[in-house]
């Protein structure tokens, strides 16, 4: 196992460390040869971290940087991407020569050990900006020197989301046209959203994705999941995001809940209910938007296309206006 390279992910809370266990137990299911590395915030609870420890191969603490950028945030109306400037700690990792980072919010489907071959910063395209990369996925090298440099543009600029993309776009401005081997393709960074906006790409170019990225509002762990037959309790998402949705938590019964379920950890999350038995329902619920704000949500543009706002679901209605008329 190469010591000198490592994949590496941030929680910042127990729901988004779940996430980081699947995403490190996918990575061991393709058999990568890299270490795993965690960068967790004190508001990981402490029998989280002892998850952590039995998972990965080096889980380092790390202050929370916020950004300071409220009214870019509240434009945004997404608050929460203000701790992802925590995710500027991964450059100090300098024990390793390359690292990839990772969300906790992907899911690893092939082995994709052949991304340390690219160099720093190498990304997928945003499915939003192309001209911008997403930076759910990426390349980089360890460097307190460009950690420094990142962090005084951020105080100095801020970000222009608000958040770690826009401020990782801004310091790798060159990134759209100073050199292509830099552009990955987006097998490793497949945003989930793109199932429904292009399904005939989907169709075509699917079986070759490496990656998936729960990218949005609908997580798996809010999802409904039965251990016993292996099917999703609720419906969510559309239908090829249901497929990606059943394989983490296949994933999460099969190599993580164990883990939990030997440390004797009893509940440790407060948004999530751990997994009981098979044969038992694991089911996880993410408070529902009452119409008036799936109404104004829509006017900002800010619509859900894996939730309320699927295509199944407003075709499930049309039929049932229609049956009723």
């Amino acid at each position: 196992m190469s010591s000198s390279e490592s994949f590496v992910t941030l929680a910042t809370n127990d729901n988004y460390a779940l996430g980081a266990l699947v995403l490190a137990a996918s990575l061991r299911n393709v058999q990568t040869t890299k270490k795993i590395t965690i960068l967790i915030t004190k508001t990981v609870s402490e029998s989280i971290r002892n998850v952590l420890h039995q998972s990965f191969d080096f889980v380092k603490v790390v202050d929370l940087l916020e950004s300071t950028d409220t009214s870019l945030l509240e434009a945004l109306k997404r608050p929460e991407l203000g701790v992802t400037l925590t995710k500027l700690h991964c450059w100090t990792l300098t024990q390793f020569n390359k690292c990839v980072f990772m969300d906790a919010d992907t899911l690893v489907v092939k082995n994709i050990d052949e991304l340390f071959e690219r160099e720093e910063l190498s990304a997928v395209a945003d499915i939003g900006w192309p001209d911008c990369f997403n930076s759910g996925l990426f390349v980089f090298r360890p460097s307190l020197e460009t950690f420094n440099q990142l962090t005084q543009l951020a105080a100095k600029e801020g970000s222009f989301d608000g958040g770690d993309q826009g401020l990782l776009n801004t310091y790798f401005s060159d990134w759209a046209t100073k050199d292509i081997s830099r552009h990955l393709s987006f097998i490793y960074n497949m945003s989930i959203v793109s199932t429904y906006s292009y399904v005939p790409a989907f169709k075509r170019f699917g079986h070759q994705v490496k990656v998936i990225h729960f990218l949005g509002s609908i997580k798996p762990w809010y999802c409904s999941f039965n251990a016993s037959t292996g099917q999703l309790n609720t419906f969510c998402g559309n239908t090829y995001a249901q497929e990606f949705i059943k394989n983490w938590w296949s994933i999460y019964v099969a190599k993580v809940h164990p883990t939990i379920e030997a440390l004797n950890l009893v509940g440790p999350m407060s948004n999530m209910a751990i997994a009981p038995p098979p044969g038992s329902s694991i089911c996880c619920t993410s408070q529902q938007p009452s119409t008036g704000d799936r109404f104004n949500a829509w006017q900002q543009g800010q619509i859900d296309y894996l939730g309320a706002d699927s295509f199944d679901n407003i075709q499930k209605k049309l039929d049932a206006a229609i049956d009723n008329l």
